[in-house]
């Protein structure tokens, strides 16, 4: 039988043939041989058993738990007996080297991307059956949204990296804003956009209520509560503003071959064509940055969000502008391409802002994700992040600039 040897370069174990490096057979009191190559000490931790056969003697040469090697080539050259057939494999029992590592670490990445993709389909097809509906459905939707979102983001306040250099308002304080933000979007509907008296009660009572709890009141206590009560509650009430423009869209040949059974061409607002242009233009965005930041991401683009770059920011950019221009394109809405670029435009700057503001509340509370309720995404804020600053310029640009509205 021909001698075999092992080689060891990185963590990955391979069977050689040492014909080349040894003709003559070991002698059982020697040990594995180990030659010194003139490389830089680059270390990795091992743990196994590595056990000869010489002259029908077992031998076991045990090599502790954490002992280093270097990371770079090594050869053990031994000599298997003539009788390989007493060693039974069944006997090896504590090898512990972690060949499979980096597969079973690329396995997790792609089911973590297969979940994302699967539970990311059913969202958007969720939200768009939601945005199509319109009035109550949609706005009771965005008030459930807000709800968890508020909540999320008052768990964050109250996390160790944020709340030890601040003291964070009370329980009661959080989960009353929380209340506070989801019904906002439905005072937004009952009172047909006007919540500017709403919002200052609440910030009012809110104000109250910390100064008058038990205990030294904070200004952080009141900053980070006014922030969330702007932030998860009156923010997304322009989604409902921006969805309730009741102008009727340009006739199209989309809109005009619309069934009748799911609303015909009535429903066909500007409203609907502005939300789902806005929508699908964050999306493409987000998508966009994505693959173009793993292909081509070379610089950063921030320290508040590490993996984000240049190169993937301008992805997106592109993306984006190319999503709004084609819908703008099918919907006939709005009638200029320059108006479609520039929407496409407010769309991103939008949407990426508001994700790297998340990304900042994350960081100081050192949390990868706000939540756990999306497999795959994170909490409600990690995919939403990109919507709450954008509802209100998608609804300014569209109300005050567009030649259709006017100023």
């Amino acid at each position: 039988m021909a001698p075999q040897a092992v080689e060891f370069n990185r963590i990955a174990l391979a069977p050689l043939s040492v014909t080349s490096l040894c003709s003559c057979r070991s002698n059982s009191g020697r040990r594995p041989i180990f030659p010194k190559l003139p490389s830089p000490p680059n270390f990795q931790k091992f743990r196994f058993n590595l056990e000869l056969n010489s002259d029908s003697t077992r031998r076991i040469y045990r090599i502790p738990r954490g002992g280093l090697f270097k990371n770079r080539r090594r050869v053990i050259s031994a000599v298997a007996s003539e009788q390989p057939e007493r060693i039974d494999d069944s006997e090896l029992t504590n090898e512990e080297v972690k060949v499979g590592g980096l597969d079973s670490e690329e396995q997790q990445k792609s089911s973590q991307l297969k979940k994302r993709v699967i539970f990311g389909l059913g969202i958007g097809i969720s939200v768009g059956g939601v945005v199509l509906a319109g009035q109550w459905v949609f706005t009771v939707a965005l008030s459930a949204a807000v709800f968890v979102g508020a909540r999320e983001y008052f768990e964050l306040v109250r996390s160790r990296g944020i709340a030890s250099g601040m003291t964070p308002p009370p329980r009661y304080v959080s989960r009353a804003c929380s209340v506070i933000c989801s019904l906002m979007p439905v005072l937004t509907l009952y009172f047909g956009g006007n919540i500017d008296v709403s919002v200052t009660s609440a910030s009012f009572f809110v104000s109250m209520a910390l100064l008058l709890q038990r205990g030294n009141p904070r200004f952080a206590q009141l900053s980070s509560t006014m922030f969330g009560l702007f932030y998860c509650g009156y923010l997304p009430c322009f989604w409902v503003k921006l969805r309730c423009l009741a102008v009727p869209a340009l006739n199209s040949r989309f809109v005009a071959s619309w069934p009748i059974l799911l609303g015909g061409q009535t429903i066909w607002t500007v409203g609907l064509v502005a939300t789902l242009i806005s929508f699908s233009s964050i999306i493409a965005a987000d998508t966009f940055a994505f693959v173009g930041g793993k292909a081509f991401g070379r610089t950063p683009l921030t320290s508040v969000s590490p993996k984000k770059t240049w190169e993937g920011a301008l992805a997106g950019l592109c993306g984006c502008i190319a999503t709004s221009v084609l819908l703008a394109k099918i919907m006939c809405w709005p009638s200029f391409v320059s108006s479609a670029v520039a929407f496409g435009i407010l769309n991103f700057f939008g949407s990426l802002f508001g994700d790297l503001i998340e990304s900042m509340i994350k960081r100081d509370a050192g949390v990868k994700d706000s939540g756990s309720l999306i497999p795959g995404h994170g909490g409600i804020l990690d995919r939403v992040d990109s919507y709450i600053f954008t509802g209100a310029l998608a609804y300014s640009f569209v109300k005050k600039f567009l030649p259709l509205y006017g100023v």
